[in-house]
């Protein structure tokens, strides 16, 4: 069964473009945009392991860490450049994005909600950093770095200058189409800075 975050990206990227998943851990979605869209994609990913199970899979990857080395790629080199569920974890975050913009013509970010109904009512009702399906860790063994709403992360594009050109919010493996900032676990967002494409 195909996660549907994964069958979202691959619902908004055309078929046949060039895609640059940073952060693509196994290559499970790189995978899935070859077979189904006919992409050409590679990936960026910082675990050894990881990389190597790609390569064994014959996913096109690099290893190393997203926000340095990108510098090797020309401007506007992909048509997508993926950064899903991995923009928490990274630790400059501006970095990160201006290059995934500058190398992509578009950017496709999925991110989770930290302000989800179930995480407010944890804070609140039961003082503990919460613990979802969603957000399976313990404050202690997280690697999120980052803990963000939906809200923020539009704020956020807002002040960069980013425009968003397309958001798909998620909970419980549906689409939700309403109060998006309380009801969604995830969300997808799509991604261009209007003064790359001049």
């Amino acid at each position: 069964m195909i996660p549907i975050d994964y069958a979202i990206i691959a619902d908004i990227i055309t078929p046949g473009a060039k895609v640059l998943d940073l952060g693509c851990g196994d290559g499970d979605l790189l995978v899935l945009l070859k077979e189904k869209k006919k992409c050409r994609g590679t990936g960026i990913e910082i675990d050894s392991k990881a990389v190597v199970r790609c390569l064994e899979r014959g996913v096109s990857v690099a290893q190393g860490n997203i926000c340095g080395d990108l510098g090797v790629y020309e401007d506007l080199r992909f048509d997508y450049v993926i950064l899903n569920e991995s923009l928490q974890q990274v630790l400059n975050i501006e970095q990160a994005l201006d290059e995934a913009l500058r190398v992509g013509k578009r950017v496709i970010v999925g991110v989770p909600n930290f302000c989800q109904w179930k995480a407010r009512w944890q804070v609140f009702f039961k003082g503990e950093m919460p613990v979802t399906k969603r957000l399976p860790f313990k404050w202690y063994n997280t690697p999120n770095l980052r803990f963000l709403s939906l809200k923020d992360f539009r704020d956020f594009c807002s002040a960069k200058d980013i425009t968003i050109e397309r958001t798909r919010y998620l909970a419980n493996g549906k689409e939700v189409f309403a109060f998006s900032n309380l009801l969604a676990d995830s969300g997808i967002f799509v991604l261009y800075r209007p003064t790359q494409h001049l």
